[in-house]
This record gives structure tokens, sequence and C-alpha cells, in this order.
């Protein structure tokens, strides 16, 4: 038997595959015990490396550099969606005076490491006279280079739909900037969401960079804790409380991302009306036009 992507494996195969799974879960198992096992022996789960732990106030900081985290994510998603929709608009512009420079600007901020970014904002801007707090130094390197990624993004999306539902709404009379709002993006939006949260993720992730230009953010105060000789330099116990709260924060936003995406998926914007007694299927092209239609009754109600 075959499939379309790959031949189906046989009886053979198939054992050699769970041989093959076995071997790879067990190497993994081991490593996982093995990395455990040498903890162990240094001491890292002693009560001396988590004796810092007993204190309110460490677990105070530690909520503390949480927030400042989530500060510097939620306004560098924000930002970085709205520049996101901006550099894609000009990327999609008939006008080459729009396109090539904005193209220009998408392909440098894609090309600037997010730590690069960083440096040269805090350390590099006081060079020619202009000094920027480390928080704004995270979030304009995070919103430059995770705009200019989901700009590329959502021009995918909207480029990768069918010719026809741009011809429908050019059809009913719609301008290129209607089309776009009312049909293209809408449907970019949805087929692409889940890409658009995987890079929020990464956008979290990386405000952990900040800790380099002394933004006191999670990764920064577990570094500090674990360099503190007073409280017996538990650095690997700070690294795993400031990583399983990393990991909590990541399940928490995939966790979002999959009810807005079940939600799309239950709740379609693209409903069909009756066809007529003369044509058999709707297609696609009338799928749009029906919606970019309802959509101009609703603003002309609402205007009116």
């Amino acid at each position: 038997m075959t499939s379309v992507l790959y031949d189906v494996p046989g009886p053979r195969a198939i054992i050699r595959n769970r041989i093959l799974g076995i071997v790879t879960v067990l190497v993994v198992l081991g490593l996982v015990a093995f990395v455990l096992w040498r903890f162990w022996v240094t001491g890292q789960f002693s009560a001396e490396k988590w004796y810092a732990f007993t204190f309110t106030r460490i677990w105070e900081q530690f909520g503390l550099a949480t927030l400042r985290t989530l500060a510097a994510f939620g306004v560098a998603a924000v930002g970085a969606i709205g520049l996101g929709f901006i550099l894609a608009i000009g990327r999609l512009s008939d006008h080459a005076w729009i396109r090539m420079p904005v193209t220009g600007i998408t392909e440098v901020f894609r090309a600037i490491p997010v730590l690069i970014f960083m440096i040269l904002l805090y350390y590099g801007l006081p060079v020619i006279g202009i000094k920027m707090p480390s928080y704004w130094a995270v979030v304009i390197a995070l919103v430059a280079y995770n705009g200019s990624v989901l700009a590329e993004v959502v021009r995918a999306g909207v480029e990768s739909l069918p010719r026809g539902q741009r011809e429908a709404g050019f059809a009913i009379g719609l301008r290129k900037s209607g089309v776009m709002r009312m049909i293209l993006l809408p449907q970019a939006i949805r087929a692409m969401m889940p890409v658009i949260i995987a890079q929020l993720v990464v956008t979290l992730k990386d405000t952990a960079l900040g800790f380099i230009i002394t933004y006191p953010e999670l990764l920064y105060f577990a570094k500090l804790l674990g360099s503190n000789a007073v409280l017996g330099s538990p650095l690997i116990p700070a690294a795993i409380v400031a990583g399983t709260i990393y990991v909590t924060l990541c399940l928490a936003l995939s966790f979002v991302a999959y009810t807005v995406e079940k939600r799309l998926r239950r709740s379609p914007k693209l409903i069909a009306g009756p066809a007529p007694a003369d044509a058999p299927t709707t297609t696609t092209e009338t799928i749009a036009a029906q919606e970019a239609m309802r959509r101009i009754e609703r603003d002309d109600a609402g205007g009116s």
C-alpha cells in the first residue's frame, strides 16, 4: 500500500520503527536521569541550595521580575502586530515608491539580531547624546524584529488566497483598500493565526535577552540570585524556577492561541446564502462577494 506522501510501512518497518522509538525514549530518559544524578551529586538539590527560596521576599522579587517580563512582552506584542500589518500592507502596495522602501525596511529589521538591536539602542545611542531606558530598548528591538517577521506572515497569508477572492471584491465595486480590509485580511489572519501566535511565543522568550542590557526581568533576577554568595550561590535552583515560570507562560499563551483558533473555526464569518435554483453550487468568489456585500450593508446601516 502507498499513501500520497509516503509508502505505508510494512510489518518489518513497523517493528523497526517501534524499536527505534523505544531506543530513542530510553536514550532521552537516560540523559535526563544522568543530568538529575549530577545535580544530586553536586548538591544542587540540597537544603542549602534551596534555602533562599524559604524567604517570602525572594518570591516577591520573582513575581515582580515576571511582571516586568510580561510588561515588555505585552507592549512588544501589540507593537509587533501593528507594525507587521503596516509593513505587510506596504509590501502589497501597487506603488513601487511605497513597496520598495517598505521591503528594504522589512529586510533590514529581519536581518539584525534582536540582541544586537538591543545593544545598539541601549549602548550605542548614548554615544550620540540619546539615552534610552533599558525597558524601551527591549521593547523597540522586539517590535522591530518580530514586526518584520509578522509582516512576512501576513503577506504570505494574503498572497496564498485564491485570486478569485480579490476579483470578486473588485466585481462588486470595492476599491483595493476595501478588498484588503473586508475580504483578504480577515481570511489571511484566520489562516495564519497559529503562525502569528507562535511568533508571539518567540517574542515572549526573547524578552530574556534584556538581561544583557540590565533590564530587571525574570532571567536577570535569576542570574542575580544565582550569583549571591551569601545565599549559597543557588544558580541551578534559580534557573530551574525561572525556567518553570517561562514554560508556564509559554503554555498559557499557547492555550490562548488554541482557544482563539478553536473559536474561529466554530464561528466562521463566511456563510453562504441560499443558492438560486439555476446555480448548482456556490463558488468561493460568490461567498466572498456575499460577505463583502453584507459588510457594506452593515457599514451603511451604522452610518445612517
